[in-house]
């Protein structure tokens, strides 16, 4: 399986931008994805996920109200919607994927499948 983020750039403060995950060599249906973060200098965080199945999302208390994660099957994407972007959400983002829905879905060990990442640069 491989997966291609993008739609990262620059945008200001109370901007929106949508990120995209592609993937290949396997259904985004049959896969829980997961959105991740890492801000330079610091460790990468969880930001959302989408279950396989019956797309049950979460969310880091950081983005909440504010990210939305979905798919489109058809697509075999997973997108990750970010309004009202504060400086603080700086952070090459990455999507992940998993084959099951086991594990803890905060935690970057429980994922399968990584793509490249994506920078978002959010200016004051």
């Amino acid at each position: 399986v491989q997966l291609q983020a993008s739609g990262g750039g620059l945008v200001q403060a109370g901007g929106s931008l949508r990120l995209s995950c592609a993937a290949s060599g396997r259904t985004f249906s049959s896969s829980a994805t997961g959105w991740f973060r890492q801000a330079p200098g610091k460790e990468r965080e969880f930001v959302a996920h989408i279950t396989r199945g019956v797309d049950t999302t979460y969310y880091a208390d950081s983005v909440k109200g504010r990210f939305t994660i979905s798919r489109d099957n058809a697509k075999n994407t997973v997108y990750l919607q970010m309004n009202s972007l504060k400086p603080e959400d700086t952070a090459v983002y990455y999507c992940a994927a998993r084959t099951s829905n086991s594990g803890t879905y905060s935690y970057t060990t429980s994922y399968d499948y990584w793509g490249q990442g994506t920078l978002v640069t959010v200016s004051s």
